[in-house]
């Protein structure tokens, strides 16, 4: 008897598990696709232009004018909310992209190549390591000025190490496998057995590894605003209607109050995707 409820315990233990795993899957999809749909919806239309100043409302708290009030020059915080949600995403999600893209073309390249070509890519990991992406993006900044080009390379710059290690060190994991070393018997190019072998068996990997960072470039890129590093006035960004709070904390708190929960909502939204999409592709996880 003992046995059969340790098993119908499991069972239950095991169906649990699982719908926790899609559960966290479904949340961070849903999230993000409504992030995505505001987004986009910014591009065509918003209550009011997130640039228009009305002096007579500044602020005005929610519901009082508009769904969410005004800020200190008037300017209506849905409206700027909508299109920071455009600038901050498409900041964030094109850093990722360039930086993933070549920081996986370079760990697959070192894992292939090996030798001195790998020890130097690793040193200079390391240095770029060493540079924080705000300190770059102050740097970029100073020979560039602030703007969209500035956020996106210091997020990229920073992202191409950290893609690097992950896919270098899958990717060897990969070169040790039975199919490898049959495709090298038979005389393909390591080139090829990068291309149609080992890149095709670490791209979940590296999707999922996307999803996560996503996270961290949208707070970077908020950071970067907070310290006028991103775009430039007047095109808002969540980063920068948290620094233009700092004044009204007292007398308008959800001024910074509804950018943060915005922030917090994209990168847990990411997290949880991340997450949903290890366990999905990941077989050892599955297995686990």
């Amino acid at each position: 008897m003992a046995p059969i409820v340790s098993t119908a315990i499991m069972s239950r233990r095991r169906r649990v598990f699982r719908l926790s795993r899609r559960m966290n899957l479904i949340s961070g999809a849903v999230i993000i696709g409504l992030l995505v749909t505001v987004a986009l919806l910014s591009l065509v239309w918003t209550p009011l232009p997130p640039a228009k100043m009305q002096i007579i409302h500044k602020l005005q708290p929610p519901l009082a004018f508009g769904l969410l009030g005004t800020d200190q020059f008037g300017r209506d915080v849905l409206s700027m909310l909508m299109a920071g949600c455009w600038n901050s995403l498409s900041i964030a999600i094109t850093a990722v992209a360039i930086g993933g893209t070549l920081g996986s073309i370079a760990g697959i390249s070192a894992a292939a190549i090996r030798g001195p070509f790998e020890a130097l890519l690793m040193r200079i990991c390391d240095v770029i390591f060493a540079l924080p992406p705000i300190l770059s993006a102050m740097v970029l900044g100073a020979f560039l000025g602030p703007g969209r080009f500035t956020a996106i390379t210091a997020i990229a710059v920073f992202m191409i190490p950290v893609f690097a290690r992950v896919t270098l060190a899958t990717s060897l994991q990969a070169w040790s496998r039975d199919y490898v070393t049959a495709a090298r018997a038979i005389g393909n190019t390591r080139l090829t057995i990068s291309l149609r072998h080992v890149l095709p068996n670490i791209m979940s990997q590296i999707i999922v590894h996307g999803a996560i960072q996503l996270g961290l470039a949208i707070l970077t890129e908020a950071g970067l605003s907070f310290l006028g590093l991103g775009m430039a006035p007047p095109a808002p960004t969540w980063g920068r209607m948290l620094a233009d709070a700092q004044t009204y904390l007292a007398l308008a708190p959800w001024l910074a109050i509804l950018p943060g929960l915005a922030i917090a909502l994209t990168v847990f939204g990411f997290n949880m995707l991340g997450d949903g999409l290890r366990d999905l592709l990941d077989p050892r996880e599955a297995s686990r």
